[in-house]
């Protein structure tokens, strides 16, 4: 537990000595005002799901760019190397690094935090899809920073992670979609229904938090990471 700390430490504060997590962080801040503020001027409800549900598809293109550096830069550096070679298991490399993006995804989600309390100081909203929302967004976004460590461990060029990464994401979104066309196999359907991330994080944004949402996108992250440690297990033999 201890290198895994210091992993996400060391993680951590190097996201703050580069402007790209500012700079992400902006984006996405500046994105989900717009969305907020759009949809409360059309409909003139008390709602979030306005910006809850266009923030998943925005996080899914954002978090594969948090991660794209954990892996690729320190295999273009050639510290990789000598990190797999330190006293540390290919477990603790990757939960520490994971924990780090989760943190900022974390900070950036919470920095929304506001968009509720001005609801709450002029009206009266329903606190159940909002809390449900929230929960479905920082769920999903963990599955998109799993995905996108495991596309940041397949290669040394960053770009090339990153659009990696977007490329499974949208796959998994979107995948859904293919279930209208299969309509005359409908155990077909209902497996491409349930391994969609879009769909799960549509309950969530109805106010339904089902355990088989919840298992869903913890399951899909922990076998993100468990393949992201046999990439790196891999290289112990290259």
């Amino acid at each position: 537990m201890r290198n895994t700390l210091a992993i996400f430490g060391k993680e951590f504060r190097t996201y703050f000595t580069s402007p790209m997590a500012y700079i992400i962080a902006a984006v996405y801040l500046a994105m989900s005002g717009f969305f907020f503020v759009q949809d409360l001027s059309s409909l003139q409800l008390a709602r979030l799901q306005g910006l809850l549900g266009p923030s998943g598809f925005l996080l899914l293109l954002i978090a594969p760019i948090l991660t794209m550096r954990l892996f690729a830069e320190e295999q273009k550096l050639g510290t990789l190397e000598l990190l797999l070679t330190a006293p540390v298991r290919d477990e603790e490399v990757v939960l520490g690094k994971f924990l780090a993006a989760l943190s900022i995804l974390a900070v950036m989600i919470v920095l929304t935090a506001y968009y509720p309390v001005i609801l709450m100081l002029f009206s009266n909203p329903d606190l159940g899809p909002i809390l449900s929302g929230y929960l479905g967004l920082f769920l999903a976004g963990a599955c998109f920073l799993a995905v996108g460590l495991l596309a940041s461990s397949f290669t040394a060029n960053q770009i090339l992670a990153a659009i990696l990464g977007i490329g499974i994401l949208l796959l998994f979104w979107l995948i859904s979609g293919a279930a209208n066309l299969v309509p005359q196999y409908p155990a077909v359907r209902d497996i491409l229904n349930y391994v969609s991330l879009g769909g799960h994080y549509s309950d969530f944004l109805r106010g339904v938090v089902d355990t088989k949402d919840v298992l869903y996108y913890l399951t899909f992250a922990a076998t993100c990471l468990f393949f992201t440690v046999r990439s790196l297990e891999t290289r112990r033999w290259r």
